[in-house]
């Protein structure tokens, strides 16, 4: 256990240096930092004496050196569009960001489980056509047509709920949310809906195919010549070993929702990181970008890690480096 822990912290020590050297680059490639704080107009002595405080004249190894250092503390300089420190930005839109992604997740997971399991075991009704029917369309229509029309009919038409914003907030610590007041919970349904559609539908197929596999399986016959009932065979055995697959996805989807929310928070003005990073793309903030980038890293390497902790405890043949193999 020991072993496997330090190779997948390794595998991630890797994965954040190589993800860092490409935030790095932007700061190479993606416009020049001196004349957006100075502007057309500085005189060549200004652009020197700026170069040096931001520590642009000295070697790339060097620059990069002090960027990975500086990234490990969470530090990523000043703003190039707000002027504020990028830490103090990325701490304040986090929790919005978060918030949003877990109780899209949730949604996800308590609706599209279920109906995965149904739609394997009631394969031909009416229900498990509808089911599959609605997954093809929450696949196929785009996350902001969805947060469009969910707002055409939910906030223009019946006036249920508000189409933008992030409502009341309440302060604990540095910590800000939403879900300790009614006008929290009730504007992050709408935007919490739009990014669950798609993760509920790929988790509802995912789960009917593999419920359907797992009921093809010869210890499944086995346990009905036992005599064992339905019910115990199906949510005693058939679904835990359907759901061990699903782990994965779940965990790489959630960091999918955190890093992929930009489109919903963009309809909906959520004030979290996506909408911050887009518009520092349009101002084309680098340290903001830098900084988003080396963040959904960190936050896929944890939950793969977590993901792989699981594995290693629900099923002991994924145990990797064991005598049979993984």
């Amino acid at each position: 256990m020991l072993a496997f822990i330090l190779r997948r912290l390794l595998q991630a020590v890797i994965v954040m240096v190589t993800v860092a050297f490409i935030a790095f680059m932007l700061f190479q490639f993606v416009g020049d930092p001196v004349a957006i704080l100075l502007g057309q107009d500085a005189t060549p002595d200004q652009v020197a004496e700026m170069r040096a405080a931001l520590g642009l004249d000295k070697p790339f190894v060097v620059q990069f050196w002090h960027f990975l250092v500086n990234a490990a503390q969470g530090e990523f300089g000043l703003s190039l569009r707000q002027g504020a420190k990028v830490s103090r930005l990325i701490a304040e839109r986090f929790p919005a960001t978060l918030e949003l992604s877990l109780v899209a997740a949730f949604i996800a997971l308590a609706l599209g489980v279920p109906m995965g399991v149904y739609a394997a075991l009631r394969r031909g009704s009416f229900m498990s056509q509808l089911f599959m029917t609605l997954s093809l369309l929450g696949v196929s229509l785009p996350t902001f047509l969805i947060g469009i029309l969910l707002i055409l009919v939910f906030s223009v038409t019946l006036g249920w709920f508000p189409s933008f914003g992030r409502g009341e907030v309440v302060q604990l610590g540095w910590w800000s949310t939403g879900l300790l007041t009614a006008k929290g919970w009730h504007h992050i349904v709408l935007p919490a809906i739009t990014l669950a559609i798609f993760q509920l539908t790929l988790i509802m197929r995912l789960v009917r195919a593999e419920m359907l596999e797992v009921l093809r399986t010869d210890y499944i016959k086995f346990a009905r010549a036992r005599g064992l009932s339905d019910r115990a065979i199906h949510f005693g055995h058939a679904l835990k070993n359907t759901l061990v697959p699903v782990m994965t996805i779940t965990g790489l989807q959630l960091g999918g929702l955190i890093a992929f929310a930009i489109i919903t928070e963009t309809v909906f003005q959520w004030p979290g990181m996506g909408l911050l990073f887009i518009q520092a793309v349009t101002f084309a903030d680098i340290p903001v970008m830098a900084a988003y980038l080396c963040l959904i890293a960190l936050i896929f390497v944890v939950i793969n890690l977590v993901v792989d902790l699981l594995y290693f405890v629900v099923d002991p043949r994924l145990r990797v480096g064991g005598k049979g193999g993984h």
